[in-house]
């Protein structure tokens, strides 16, 4: 999409930004309407704090995501299969002389402040710790001097709700910078970085606190988890869903969304936020692939570095790695945990995805579904990040006629997406609203239900 926008003034143009974003072609109309909306109200509420209109602007729209296939695959070198949303963030963002960022979330119009500084100390529980987290990466791994910015942004996104929000705001911050700064055009960049697959491998690590190559980590958010969300948010494209593996990410295959059909999402209402308790859980499922790697390695002398790499490096069987993690002691965790999490592994990103793809490519809806309900029921039973209400989301779905139905994301909390028939899905919905909320009375008024298609990667306005 070309530049059009150039100052905040621009912005409140609606007819103009309806424009050039239906032009664009990857977003319905009424994700379109809902967009620009969003867009002039963020330019507002940077002009009702005295930013001024004739400023130079930028702006930004983020995806949330959709993991379509690939529970938990991702920091172990698996693969997943995702999309991007509809729904997501808009950012709008104007330059500034010094190094001060003033952010303002123009839904509630929260207000923070702080300097670009590699030393900032994050505040945890907080929205404010995303993009404190990545101005605190870039300060360190991006050498010169650098500009802050005044940046509004506004969401319809639900937050912790299993969709990406927090990597969707991370990437939407580095963005920002990227551009304020032209980090693009630094020579530390250029070596580092080189596609949209390297941006959000590096991205993975801001939020991790690993390191990227030649780009040092430091604390990151708290989680330990991999690159998918980056990368569906920064490499989808509409109407498509996208096969990628990781640890480094690759681009595997595209698989076209099968048509006549729709996600309808179903956020649960129960927070699949990555502090205190869901914090430890969402960890411990990656402590136990770390552990299962130590006992393999010492078992066999590889040096394989994750899950897959040992997999596919082994001329071991199925069954000889089964026995292996059954004798083993001395460990972290219970020879029988190290097993079901090898065992989930195993069938999602070596049986259960390759067979969902093939179906797809053959147009076979049934057998998709089917391959779709084993993964949830997997889940369910050998990874053991579902709770009661996405384990009936995805079970009610099926029986209102979903062709499919998931809970995905990290799970302990979250969403569930179904594929419906579109020309259905005005009457699904409702029914599916209805049936959830008669079951959990209370605690259900948090829950969202929505229709989204497979939708575009991040891009500039």
């Amino acid at each position: 999409m070309s530049k059009s926008f150039t100052a905040l003034h621009d912005y409140f143009d609606i007819i103009k930004l309806q424009a050039t974003l239906l032009a664009d072609g990857t977003l319905s109309e009424s994700a379109v309407r809902e967009k620009a909306s969003m867009f002039r109200s963020c330019a507002a509420k940077l002009i009702g704090q005295d930013t001024n209109p004739q400023a130079e602007a930028y702006g930004f729209f983020v995806p949330g995501r959709i993991e379509v296939l690939g529970k938990h695959t991702d920091y172990a070198g698996g693969r997943s299969i995702v999309a991007g949303a509809e729904q997501g963030f808009c950012f709008v963002a104007s330059p500034r002389d010094d190094t001060v960022l003033h952010i303002t979330d123009a839904g509630n119009g929260e207000r923070i402040s702080f300097s670009l500084d590699p030393e900032l100390s994050p505040q945890l529980g907080h929205w404010s710790n995303y993009p404190q987290t990545v101005s605190r990466r870039v300060s360190r791994n991006f050498s010169g001097p650098l500009r802050g910015a005044d940046i509004a942004f506004g969401s319809d996104l639900p937050g912790a709700a299993g969709m990406s929000s927090s990597s969707a705001m991370m990437v939407g911050f580095f963005l920002i910078l990227a551009k304020v700064n032209q980090l693009e055009q630094r020579e530390i960049y250029r070596e580092n970085i080189q596609n949209n697959e390297e941006l959000a491998e590096y991205l993975g690590t801001v939020e991790n606190g690993q390191s990227f190559k030649g780009l040092t980590g430091d604390k990151g958010v708290g989680t330990f988890g991999g690159s998918e969300d980056h990368t569906a948010i920064l490499c989808s494209k509409s109407n498509q869903l996208r096969q990628y593996s990781y640890c480094p990410v690759r681009f595997e295959k595209t698989i076209t969304a099968p048509k006549e059909y729709i996600f309808a999402i179903a956020s649960s209402g129960v927070a699949a936020e990555k502090t205190d308790a869901a914090l430890e859980k969402y960890n411990r499922a990656s402590r136990l692939v770390a552990q299962i790697i130590s006992v393999w390695q010492n078992a066999t002398g590889s040096t394989a570095t994750n899950l897959a790499a040992l997999v596919d490096q082994t001329d071991m069987e199925y069954a000889d790695i089964i026995r292996l993690l059954e004798s083993c002691e001395g460990t972290d965790f219970s020879p029988k945990e190290l097993v079901r999490r090898f065992a989930h592994f195993y069938q999602e990103n070596y049986k259960i995805i390759p067979q969902a793809v093939a179906a797809l490519e053959a147009e076979d809806i049934e057998q998709f579904g089917r391959q779709v309900d084993l993964s949830q029921l997997l889940a369910q039973d050998f990874l053991g990040n579902q709770i009661e209400e996405t384990v009936f989301l995805a079970r009610a779905a099926r029986e209102l006629g979903a062709a499919a139905a998931s809970a995905f994301g990290a799970g302990f909390g979250g969403s569930v997406w179904a594929m419906v028939r579109e020309i259905e899905v005005d009457g699904f919905l409702p029914q599916w609203e209805r049936k959830y909320k008669g079951k959990f009375s209370s605690g259900a008024e948090h829950a969202r239900f929505f229709v989204t298609r497979a939708g575009p990667a991040a891009f500039p306005i």
